[in-house]
């Protein structure tokens, strides 16, 4: 798809849905029974985001705030294409790295290594540039001594670090991510900005999911408020974060 014309993500009065189980089976047999008896209730939907109105351009980072609970990671599913709008419109111009499920895209059973390879061909790379790619990806995850161990090994923090290595390894057009960087450590973090500021130049437009209020401040050109999948604004990050310090402080 292609965005309206100078932004790479367009969206225009989203709204989307889940789907919910009244009485979620247990068991296979559970399912077979209450199928044949004809017990089985149908599921409902339910909304988790509602008129949702915001765009990005190419460059530019938008930071999505808001508590728990507010839709901020149901939003990056649906830019990402994991979750379809139920009404309105999203446009995304380019290739989309999504760093949303911390681990999503790898196996692991799989080395570190052998994840390069799979996770970078679910980004859309191409076998040439996962090659070209790999030595840097390894080296910016800090993971060369363990690149041979099964990623069910690794910490959280490591997961992290390949994940976004890997995604960031080439230039998309649209950086999705959820909370990964507030997993790492500190000189992971500057990193990851030494990179996104980079992305950026190059016309990479990052939408980033985060608590952290003074990262928003120092980092985003824009930011959305989220509360109950209701967009409660969407202006200047520092506008934003000073209604929302109110708003949690109130």
């Amino acid at each position: 798809m292609t965005a309206d014309r100078g932004n790479r993500i367009s969206v225009r009065r989203l709204s989307a849905q889940l789907r919910r189980e009244r009485r979620p089976s247990r068991s296979l047999r559970e399912w077979v029974v209450q199928s044949i008896g004809g017990r089985r209730e149908r599921a409902v939907l339910f909304d988790v985001l509602a008129d949702i109105d915001f765009c990005v351009r190419a460059g530019e980072l938008a930071a999505v705030v808001g508590p728990n609970g507010a839709g901020k990671t149901s939003l990056l599913r649906v830019l990402a294409g994991i979750i379809p709008p139920h009404s309105g419109r999203v446009r995304v111009a380019g290739r989309i790295a999504p760093l949303i499920d911390l681990g999503a895209g790898f196996d692991p059973e799989l080395t570190g290594d052998e994840n390069v390879s799979l996770y970078g061909s679910i980004l859309g790379m191409t076998r040439g540039e996962v090659e070209r790619r790999r030595e840097e990806a390894i080296e910016f995850s800090g993971l060369a001594d363990a690149r041979d161990v099964p990623v069910k090994s690794y910490s959280t923090g490591m997961v992290a670090r390949l994940g976004f290595a890997v995604a960031t390894a080439v230039t998309p057009e649209v950086l999705l991510i959820d909370e990964v960087i507030a997993v790492g450590d500190e000189e992971f973090r500057a990193r990851c900005f030494e990179r996104i500021s980079a992305l950026r130049a190059a016309g990479t437009a990052v939408v980033l999911v985060t608590h952290d209020l003074p990262l928003v401040d120092r980092w985003a050109d824009s930011a959305l408020h989220l509360r109950d999948g209701c967009q409660v604004a969407f202006d200047e990050a520092r506008v934003v974060t000073a209604a929302y310090r109110m708003e949690v402080a109130a």
